[in-house]
């Protein structure tokens, strides 16, 4: 038996239009109807922002329309003003409260304006903002330091960069340089950034233009969910060995990877893939990139970096977002031996390893230890995780719940069996968890993964109110 069902639903990428949409769905798979459930209310917090005095909401989306590319979009049938932040709380232009579980898309990592952190940017602006790494400076040569006391084996040398794009794009360079190969492997529904070879990397159409992008194999994607051998890891890494023999020369220069697939909807990679796939690629003569653009500082709680839940030490790391609170800033960490491929020419980078930059990663770094925010992570994701599993026992429209520590997703699915993604419904939720209070993301091919990447110090309280706010919502639909 089928039942009917009206909703009204938006589309945050026309939102000058509402629509109707009517869909069936099988009586097995029906939303869950516990009209019962209470209205959360967001926990308490010791913070009211100054009044704001700015222009409206309204007005800055006709000067964006206007000056800034059309490629940018937003998020919401009525797009946020944000103008203040604190931890892990964001306020509007009416000052109301909202909590992060985006976390400026796993970027903000010790909270919105840490005071250690903006204590360490605003005394280095004030004595130099900027000058050239032509010249010495301690802020980039210490921060340099304290990042490669982070990483194993003899990954201690340091290259910054402005982003994680601009980081994967020199990691993938210099890996062609030290090999002599052309052709680099990445996975399927990977997302490693949007400039020539990164977007080559990236394997979404989606996030793809019609521009050359050359030498890059793309290996079957290790999805215990929608993966074709589930969470069999060496199956999947067969694949990347089948490549190697009958997609290229027999030799490359490169496998690159994330260990939890950020913008394609945090997708953790299956147990035991990276070690059967890096013994593959040395063996061809290519190096190893872990990209820990998203997944690394702590995200994941039970490792500082992702790759290390899997037991593997690659030859390249590549870092951004979380690296420095928000602050422009990325990195690529190698060994000495690899990192001399840059001295056969001249490579420079104006802004990379900029004085303020790196005084907010030091930063960064001392307020991960000293909060023991990994800690955090790990116990209060764990919770969290939990809670959103309880979820899915609840409503037939959560497919998954899948990730570690404070970088999770929620794929929503009409079908269970057929795991058809709910599109429509996902927009739906985000923008009334909105309303609610609470902001997340989305990610995944079909745009159907909820994206939970707050700031780590994120609490159980705030976990309990997300959770909440979801089951609410979904016991209305």
């Amino acid at each position: 038996m089928q039942r009917l069902i009206r909703r009204r639903l938006f589309s945050p990428s026309n939102t000058s239009l509402s629509r109707l949409r009517y869909f069936s769905q099988p009586a097995h798979n029906q939303p869950s109807l516990h009209n019962d459930v209470p209205l959360p209310s967001i926990p308490p917090f010791d913070y009211s922002p100054p009044p704001y005095n700015g222009p409206s909401a309204d007005e800055i989306l006709s000067k964006r329309k206007e000056f800034l590319s059309p490629a940018i979009s937003h998020y919401y049938r009525n797009p946020l003003l944000v103008v203040d932040g604190k931890r892990q709380y964001l306020f509007d232009d009416k000052g109301r409260r909202y909590l992060d579980a985006f976390g400026g898309i796993a970027t903000v990592c010790c909270g919105h304006c840490h005071p250690d952190v903006v204590e360490a940017i605003l005394n280095q602006t004030k004595r130099l903002q900027h000058s050239t790494v032509l010249y010495l400076n301690q802020s980039i040569s210490d921060f340099a330091e304290a990042l490669a006391s982070k990483l194993p084996g003899d990954l201690k040398v340091v290259f910054f960069t402005n982003s994680g794009t601009e980081a994967n794009e020199l990691a993938i360079m210099m890996a062609r340089l030290y090999t002599g190969c052309h052709d680099i492997i990445s996975l399927r529904n990977a997302y490693h950034g949007n400039a020539a070879g990164t977007m080559g990397a990236t394997a979404q159409s989606i996030w793809k233009f019609n521009v050359i992008q050359s030498g890059v194999h793309h290996a079957l994607n290790p999805d215990p969910y929608r993966g074709v051998f589930g969470a069999d890891g060496e199956m999947y890494a067969k694949d990347v060995q089948n490549l190697i023999e009958f997609g290229t020369s027999g030799h490359v220069g490169a496998f690159i990877s994330e260990a939890i697939q950020g913008v394609g909807g945090i997708v953790e990679l299956a147990p035991g893939y990276l070690p059967a796939v890096y013994k593959s690629i040395k063996k061809a003569g290519g190096l190893c990139i872990a990209d820990e653009v998203q997944a690394g500082f702590a995200r994941t709680g039970s490792s500082f970096w992702g790759f290390e839940s899997q037991g593997v030490v690659p030859d390249i790391v590549t870092l951004a977002k979380g690296i420095g609170n928000g602050t422009p800033l990325g990195a690529v960490v190698t060994t000495p031996e690899i990192a001399k491929v840059l001295t056969r020419s001249s490579y420079f980078n104006t802004f990379g390893g900029n004085p303020v930059c790196t005084a907010a990663g030091l930063a960064v770094l001392k307020v991960i230890e000293k909060e023991k925010l990994q800690e955090n992570a790990h116990i209060v994701g764990s919770h969290l995780k939990d809670r959103l599993t309880a979820l899915k026992d609840k409503h037939h429209i959560i497919g998954d719940v899948r990730g570690r520590g404070l970088m999770l997703g929620v794929e929503l699915v009409t079908d269970r069996e057929l795991k058809t993604p709910a599109k429509a419904e996902t927009l739906h939720v985000m923008d009334q968890m909105k309303e609610l209070g609470v902001l997340i993301g989305k990610g995944g091919y079909y745009g159907n993964v909820f994206r939970i990447t707050p700031p780590l110090c994120f609490t159980k309280q705030d976990a309990d109110f997300l959770v909440d706010a979801m089951d609410y919502i979904m016991s209305k639909m």
